[in-house]
């Protein structure tokens, strides 16, 4: 497991100048052909939406007042609860609106037909599958995370072969509440 805290990330500006993305994880590291990847984006103004084509993505938003993102004849979803996944194709040609402000979510992208990634909310102990990489992102309260113990905005990554994550994340507070990604290949 390799842990993380969202504001120590290195920040790295987007090529429109519309937000700040700070890289969690990348397979292979550092791969303009990644296999999957996860990230912090914050989102500062309206605009497109960079298209990854033959990549399945996910987003959360984790603060804000939420973004709309739209594509012309195929979907327009407002993403105003914090921890409520959204999934769709990379491919599409998307706008995001911002309904109040910046906001930040969680990126999660996998290379389509190789690997899934379901992001879900979580207030209960998870234990991740055995060959399963993963993200896991504290939204309140803590949580244990092997020896160690996790806050908001603190989390744990890991790649397929890592068993340690196989004692799980249990809960440390009644609030606690977290997103987790299930990073696992296909077939």
């Amino acid at each position: 497991m390799r842990p993380f805290v969202i504001e120590t990330l290195t920040p790295g500006r987007w090529r429109n100048g519309g937000g700040v993305t700070r890289e969690i994880a990348c397979r292979p590291a550092g791969a303009e052909e990644f296999q999957w990847r996860a990230s912090i984006a914050d989102i500062d103004r309206g605009g497109p939406f960079s298209a990854f084509a033959g990549v399945d993505r996910t987003l959360t938003l984790l603060s804000g007042n939420g973004v709309r993102l739209s594509c012309p004849g195929v979907f327009a979803r407002l993403l105003e609860h914090a921890g409520e996944p959204f999934a769709f194709p990379g491919d599409l040609d998307l706008s995001a609106e911002l309904s109040g402000g910046s906001c930040r979510v969680l990126n999660i992208m996998v290379r389509r037909g190789r690997w899934t990634a379901p992001v879900q909310r979580v207030t209960d102990r998870i234990v991740p599958p055995s060959g399963h990489a993963g993200v896991f992102l504290v939204l309140r309260g803590s949580w244990q995370a092997g020896v160690d113990g996790l806050v908001p905005g603190g989390g744990v990554w890991w790649d397929a072969g890592d068993d340690t994550v196989r004692v799980g994340f249990p809960p440390l507070s009644p609030d606690a509440a977290a997103l987790w990604a299930d990073i696992a290949p296909t077939g």
